[in-house]
């Protein structure tokens, strides 16, 4: 009668689970096969799973579903800073006699200048150094608008449109996502 010992039990659990482990994983030839055909293909995302594993690949970032961002703000459709139409359209063209001056952060025309990735917002290049912009500051295409840090990489978002800084949405220091409006710029 042959038992195992309790350590040879334990080894052969052990190589059970990693050949089953090795099972769910996708190998990463197929994962390079998969980009290659999908940047020939004229499809735009491609999903695969395979043995509980699921991979989805996609040339833009829109392609892809994911969950709405923690704080204020749109998903871009590009890498770099994301210039969209602004949030509160309905808002401003709603129907009704006007009693006040228009506060400038409504106006219909404000272009929103979103995250182009997680990270940490410093609106200086230093804690020492003054902030890049300000309320009220007019800027041109290329001003460097903040720096986002992610991963230790200190990265620069320069402003896409000229006009003036009406709205500065995130504090300094605070961590932003991927599509989070970060500034609103009157194009006026």
């Amino acid at each position: 009668m042959d038992r195992a010992t309790p350590l040879q039990a334990r080894r052969a659990d052990d190589e059970r689970r990693t050949d089953d482990e090795s099972e769910r994983m996708i190998d990463p030839k197929v994962v390079e096969q998969l980009v290659r055909l999908l940047d020939e293909s004229s499809l735009d995302s491609l999903e695969v799973e395979r043995a509980g594993t699921r991979i989805r690949l996609a040339k833009s970032p829109s392609a892809i579903p994911a969950a709405p961002p923690a704080a204020v703000g749109s998903p871009g459709s590009a890498p770099g800073s994301h210039v969209g139409p602004p949030a509160d359209v309905a808002a401003a063209e709603s129907p009704g006699p006007a009693v006040e001056a228009e506060d400038p952060r409504s106006s219909a025309n404000l272009v929103d200048v979103t995250s182009p990735m997680v990270g940490t917002f410093y609106r200086a290049p230093s804690p020492e150094a003054d902030p890049y912009v300000a309320d009220g500051d007019a800027v041109a295409q290329g001003d460097v608008l903040c720096v986002i840090e992610a991963m230790k990489l200190m990265n620069e978002l320069e402003c896409e449109t000229a006009g003036r800084v009406v709205e500065i949405c995130v504090r300094n220091a605070e961590p932003v996502e991927f599509g989070q409006v970060l500034f609103r710029i009157d194009p006026a």
